[in-house]
């Protein structure tokens, strides 16, 4: 294992970059919780071919949010790459009691972490190598997809 390095961001631009450096770390499991993955560009050719090589490589996402309408609306490659993906990918969304939860997060193979401390801001961390930075979030993940009930379903039907 590497050294760890931790940098700060306050700037979209920066959260975005970190981002994109999380997804080309990833190889087994990438857990993201967000109020609804509006600043992820989860829509956008990269992101998508990132994930298309993450996944392909046999990786599992899971994705946590209180709303999946920015998705839906903003994202069509997102749902064909949940299409094509659905046995690697599952998307919960939380229920009202945790609706206060503002932070957003993304975590990469328990080793690599990528948080605004509130999605409203544009203020946070990113923490690569470093796995005691990811034991917080991780399980505030774990509880988190433990409240919450499946959605993003890859047809109408769910199947």
């Amino acid at each position: 294992m590497r050294e760890p390095r931790i940098e700060r961001f306050d700037t979209r631009a920066q959260f975005q970059q970190e981002l994109r450096t999380l997804l080309a770390c990833a190889r087994a499991t990438l857990d993201l919780f967000d109020p609804d993955f509006a600043l992820f560009q989860l829509g956008a050719s990269e992101t998508d071919a990132e994930l298309r090589r993450f996944l392909h490589g046999g990786g599992v996402l899971r994705l946590a949010m209180h709303d999946s309408t920015r998705i839906e609306r903003d994202a069509p490659r997102f749902l064909k790459l949940l299409r094509d993906y659905s046995h690697r990918i599952e998307c919960r969304l939380t229920h009202r009691g945790l609706r206060q939860l503002t932070d957003s997060f993304a975590i990469a193979d328990n080793l690599h972490v990528v948080r605004r401390f509130h999605s409203d801001h544009l203020r946070g961390e990113a923490a690569f190598d470093a796995p005691e930075s990811a034991d917080l979030p991780r399980e505030r993940f774990g509880a988190i997809w433990e409240e919450s009930r499946s959605d993003l379903h890859p047809t109408v039907t769910g199947l």
